[in-house]
């Protein structure tokens, strides 16, 4: 029994190595072929993630921006100041918050929205080129799967949920 305990450890881990560096590979390629088909737009790749997540959250508060980005506020903050002098952000009053500014996307960056989620679409296409749809369907669903488990959000439940469980369970 032992040996198949210690046979089925170094499967797994050895399934975990390659598993994290096959999502590390592709996800560094990725990033590196954005930044080049990129470069022409003046953005980078974290330029561009803030403004593609603020294209679908105008007007949200810098916190929970952060917060849906699963960066420190204070990284979106520099970002967001870099990205203004740049003007591809614009800073509004909070209607409900006079002390508050909200991040906007000016048209600038508007006008670069389109081209940058055809230079995504492109990437993705080359990197399932050869996959059946629903071998790409199902690893899509597997990876979202896994990174709803690491969220940070997700994380910061669980030691509620397991303290709930918990309780339950002596009850």
């Amino acid at each position: 029994m032992p040996m198949s305990s210690a046979a089925d450890t170094r499967s797994a881990n050895s399934h975990s190595m390659s598993l994290g560096a096959v999502l590390t590979d592709t996800a560094r390629m990725m990033r590196v072929r954005f930044d080049q088909r990129a470069r022409h737009l003046g953005l980078t790749r974290a330029q561009w993630s803030v403004i593609a997540t603020l294209a679908r959250n105008e007007g949200i508060k810098q916190a929970a921006l952060a917060d849906l980005m699963e960066i420190e506020p204070i990284t979106l903050c520099r970002q967001i100041d870099r990205m203004e002098e740049g003007g591809w952000i614009e800073r509004r009053a909070d209607p409900t918050d006079r002390r508050a500014r909200l991040p906007h996307l000016t048209p600038k960056a508007h006008a670069v929205l389109e081209q940058g989620r055809a230079l995504a679409t492109g990437i993705y296409a080359e990197a399932l080129a050869g996959l059946p749809s629903d071998a790409e369907a199902k690893l899509v669903e597997m990876l979202a799967h896994m990174r709803a488990n690491l969220s940070d959000r997700r994380a910061a439940e669980l030691p509620e949920k397991m303290s709930a469980e918990k309780i339950a369970a002596k009850a």
